[in-house]
């Protein structure tokens, strides 16, 4: 057993392109990024052109809605056939055999830190009230998982866009191997945890690059050293023991980012192991075949980053509606949870009402300007309106699908179903709005402190998302109440685009062969059994 299998990680293999490879064309930002914005991704498309880069791995979420199955399947298969051009045609250099400490600093200078090493994926859950020490932090979504387990099936490489985070105020973790690996010097805010007791010698950064369209930068490191290893077991083991609850279950790591992700990684798994007769348990666990125990499937590649990380600033995700109408989603709002509709004159009134409280939501449409709603609410304001728009969803598919059935049509022509979209950043929130039948919903900041509190305590759920920004560096996070009320509010669809962040230039270099010929619906079984 390597030395940090006991906390449920284990060191990668990482790809990295070989020198010659330019790296500002290499990294782009995730896939499931400027879901609103076509020209975003058609900028990308040209500054890469035919250049090697994991543009061409991924499929990016914009196009989701346009394509045919068909065309998503070609895309697709398209991903899959790169991955094996690359790594036939040498464009990675040897693998390295190494966790990987990085640094992004944005193009406003806000720098964040991370780990990046694989994870046990036997010890991650995606369940609500979950004892894992690897937890979700918001529902799993069906409808976001084909696309995922469509590519991640038939992948040769992992391009992951998956984000950890560590409770650890006193940087034992992160912070301190990272410290090693770059200076070889403890640093000092680890000197006192007794942790880190061995430095190493400083090594040159694996990579070192500005990163596309002048939104940051980000530098490398390998953390390939037993001395740097046991360091890292050490402040994970104080860590473990500060958040072990009183029926000894631990919790680690919250999924900041990429929860989707991370439960087709899970579900991929689970439906490998069956295929090798892996029995389902009573908690609904499948059960290993011993042939296949160390298979690749069974890791999935992550970035470690400390909830405490100085780069992390915390911000809701706002809502957008299309196709609907901006009077009555408020008056239904206000009707489900009470409170007062306050016209504003313009954009920066309703910014500064929605800021003043943790229970005021700004609507924003062409139809209506700008409108507040200061709600009375006794519980998280995203946990509140969350369940309130499912309602309101619900109920305008069921009018339209009562008004085809009495015309006899198979579909009302005035009506479009309402849809509903996950926006990180005011910016996108107001322009957004400008369209016609489209209504923003600007929530309220939530307190880190708050973060910070429920993290610590071990008898608390914690939901929470966390982004960097391209140009700032923020992070969401909910968190849910205390377990021992019975009561865990999960995000649910509250971002179906995680994390606004720069993709690393890493791959990992496990190989994921075909493992099942399976139909996609097993998966999505296992998808609801487990939820």
């Amino acid at each position: 057993m390597e030395i940090l299998e006991k906390y449920a990680l284990k060191i990668p293999d990482i790809l990295l392109p070989k020198k010659e490879i330019p790296l500002l064309q290499w990294a782009v930002i995730a896939c499931d990024q400027y879901t609103q914005d076509k020209a975003y991704w058609q900028k990308v498309s040209a500054a890469v052109h035919k250049n090697p880069s994991t543009l061409h791995m991924i499929l990016p979420e914009v196009y989701l809605d346009e394509f045919s199955e068909t065309e998503k399947q070609t895309y697709i298969n398209n991903i899959h056939r790169t991955m094996k051009t690359y790594l036939a045609d040498g464009v990675f250099a040897p693998p390295v055999h190494a966790a990987v400490y990085t640094e992004r600093t944005s193009a406003y200078g806000r720098m964040r830190k991370g780990l990046v090493c694989c994870i046990d994926l036997e010890q991650y859950d995606w369940k609500t009230c979950s004892m894992a020490k690897i937890r979700a932090t918001e529902e799993t979504i069906e409808e976001r998982i084909p696309a995922r387990i469509a590519i991640r099936s038939g992948a040769s490489l992992e391009t992951p866009h998956i984000m950890l985070l560590v409770n650890d105020p006193k940087h034992m973790f992160v912070e301190a191997v990272g410290s090693i690996a770059k200076t070889g010097k403890i640093p000092a805010q680890a000197e006192n945890t007794g942790c880190v007791k061995t430095p190493e010698h400083a090594l040159p950064p694996l990579y070192d690059t500005d990163l596309m369209l002048g939104v940051g930068h980000i530098t490398g490191w390998s953390l390939c050293s037993t001395e740097a290893q046991k360091a890292a077991a050490c402040a994970l083991e104080r860590i473990a023991a500060a958040n072990t609850a009183a029926d000894g279950s631990v919790f680690l790591f919250a999924v900041g980012d990429g929860n989707h992700s991370l439960a087709t990684a899970k579900a991929v798994w689970n439906e490998y192991k069956k295929c090798f007769g892996g029995i389902e348990q009573a908690d609904g666990s499948i059960g290993i075949n011993e042939s296949i125990k160390d298979s690749p499937l069974r890791y999935a590649l992550v970035e470690i980053v400390n909830l405490y990380d100085e780069g992390l600033v915390f911000e809701p995700i706002h809502r957008v509606l299309f196709n609907t109408d901006a009077d009555a989603l408020a008056d239904f709002v206000r009707r489900k949870l009470g409170g007062t509709l306050i016209p504003c004159s313009d954009k920066n009134e309703l910014v500064r009402r929605v800021a003043s409280s943790a229970s005021v939501f700004g609507f924003v449409s062409q139809k209506s300007g700008f409108v507040c709603l200061e709600a009375k609410l006794e519980r998280l304001a995203v946990s509140a309106l969350q369940s309130v728009l499912d309602d309101f969803i619900k109920q305008a598919q069921c009018t339209q699908s009562i008004g085809a059935a009495q015309s006899g049509e198979s579909s009302v022509p005035h009506k479009r179903r309402v849809e509903i979209d996950y926006i990180h950043g005011t910016d996108e929130v107001f322009r957004l709005a400008k369209q016609a039948d489209t209504v923003s919903i600007l929530m309220p900041h939530i307190a880190k402190e708050r973060i910070n509190r429920i993290m610590s305590n071990p008898t608390y759920a914690c939901f929470i998302r966390a982004k960097q920004e391209h140009d700032t560096g923020y992070a969401q996070a909910f968190c849910g109440s205390g377990r021992q009320q019975g009561v865990i509010p999960t995000v649910g669809q509250n971002s179906r685009h995680e994390m606004q962040r720069i993709k690393s230039v890493f791959q990992t270099a496990q190989r994921f062969r075909a493992h099942t010929t399976r139909p996609y619906m097993n998966v999505f079984k296992t998808i609801r059994e487990l939820k």
